[in-house]
């Protein structure tokens, strides 16, 4: 049994959206095999939105994960914790060499707390969950180190670049995503291993740079929480679930109400969708308004009876890195997906197998109106969907996988 210090740039609880599912399950299935020591900066936005308050929260989280992990500490971020110190450092980064995406991060606690621990405890290995974090053991001699790379960062940058259409933004991304390859090229060849969440985002890693130790550890689903419900199908519905505060599924949903919709609504009358993730935009809410079949839910607790009833689940991500823990709940579900193919890479999916892929608006129509009117297509695509979710994602499996790299790069 290993001691593994696991640094997160978020607190991974509760496991209700994203890289939160991800780390919180992978944290409590690892710890049944290696003892954790978790440092975990605080993003208060995630918190405020699904408890009462900040402090609430934390009390909860820090009850819940300290029932698998050997101790749990969580910090604040110095300066990017507010928007006027985040705009600040996104202006400072402009007139240098650094990357916004890796000093927004910065805290002396969290260097501090970092630092006490190695004295203070044998850790065999050091696992940073994302790359903005490696400026805190970058200069780390002689340990075991593990990166996660949720996205290829430069790569998701430089695609953000290309999908807009303001110069200034374009402009912007493109010189940040090529500060996070120059950045990329620097540390990645520092870790024992760079772990990915698919194969693709592991041939982007290698082509920013070559030689590096590369190990995919999927996003998976609790297929235990994630399943079937009996609940009737309400007919000629759709649902979206996905924080509304990153940029990808803003995006997504602002094409699918204003590109596809009104061509679904000559189609099917009677469509009506749900809408659910955190902070939708104001756009989004007035849209709602006028329209009653165009339901925004803003953030839910529990959003299992929403993808139960919905017949149809919608994916029009176009942009964006990893793999999608939404598409992975989807279908372990059993839910019909129509989706661009963005949404599915990393994912063991095939066209019309368990998802049907669009990517222009009338694709969409057609697809969805397809799903709306065979019942048995619909069904058998879902369950074909859950069984590959079974077989590949779970979280069970795949702590067990991360578990056993941990030992396997230790003795390297």
């Amino acid at each position: 049994m290993m001691n593994i210090l696991w640094i997160s740039h978020f607190v991974p609880y509760p496991p209700k959206a994203g890289m939160l599912t991800r780390s919180y399950n992978l944290l409590r299935e690892v710890s049944r095999y290696h003892n954790i020591y978790l440092i975990a900066l605080i993003q208060e936005k995630p918190l405020r939105t699904m408890f009462k308050n900040t402090e609430e929260g934390l009390i909860e989280a820090k009850q819940n994960l300290s029932g698998f992990c050997k101790s749990v500490e969580f910090l604040n971020i110095s300066r990017g914790s507010t928007r006027l110190g985040k705009y600040i450092i996104a202006t400072g980064s402009l007139l240098s060499t650094s990357s916004y995406s890796v000093e927004w991060l910065r805290s002396d606690s969290m260097q501090q707390a970092i630092d006490s621990i190695l004295e203070e405890k044998d850790i065999h290995a050091i696992h940073a969950d994302t790359i903005s974090l490696a400026p805190y053991v970058e200069n780390i001699k002689n340990r075991t180190m593990l990166l996660t790379h949720h996205n290829i960062e430069s790569h998701m940058m430089l695609r953000r670049a290309e999908g807009t259409n303001n110069w200034l933004k374009k402009l912007y991304y493109y010189i940040e995503g090529k500060k996070l390859e120059k950045y990329e090229r620097k540390v990645c060849p520092l870790f024992s291993v760079n772990i990915t969440c698919s194969p693709l985002d592991s041939e982007r890693l290698s082509n920013v740079c070559s030689g590096l130790y590369i190990m995919e550890i999927p996003n998976g689903v609790d297929t235990n929480y994630f399943k079937p419900q009996q609940l009737d199908v309400v007919p000629y519905s759709l649902i979206f679930a996905g924080g509304l505060n990153w940029y990808p599924n803003l995006s997504a949903m602002e094409f699918f109400v204003y590109e596809v919709w009104p061509l679904l609504k000559e189609k099917c009358n009677n469509v009506v969708m749900d809408i659910i993730g955190q902070d939708p935009s104001q756009d989004l809410l007035d849209l709602s308004k006028s329209d009653p079949s165009l339901r925004i839910h803003g953030f839910v607790d529990d959003v299992r009876p929403y993808i139960s009833r919905a017949a149809v689940y919608v994916c029009p991500i176009s942009y964006s890195g990893g793999t999608k823990l939404k598409v992975l709940d989807a279908l372990a579900m059993e839910k019909a997906i129509v989706a661009n193919p963005v949404s599915c890479e990393g994912i063991d999916v095939e066209n019309g197998k368990s998802v049907l892929y669009a990517i222009e608006p009338e694709e969409y129509v057609e697809c969805i109106v397809k799903l709306f009117e065979n019942d048995n297509l619909r069904v058998s695509m879902g369950k074909r969907g859950r069984q590959q979710i079974k077989e590949l994602y779970s979280y069970e499996n795949i702590g067990k996988r991360l578990s056993e790299l941990y030992t396997s790069a230790s003795r390297k």
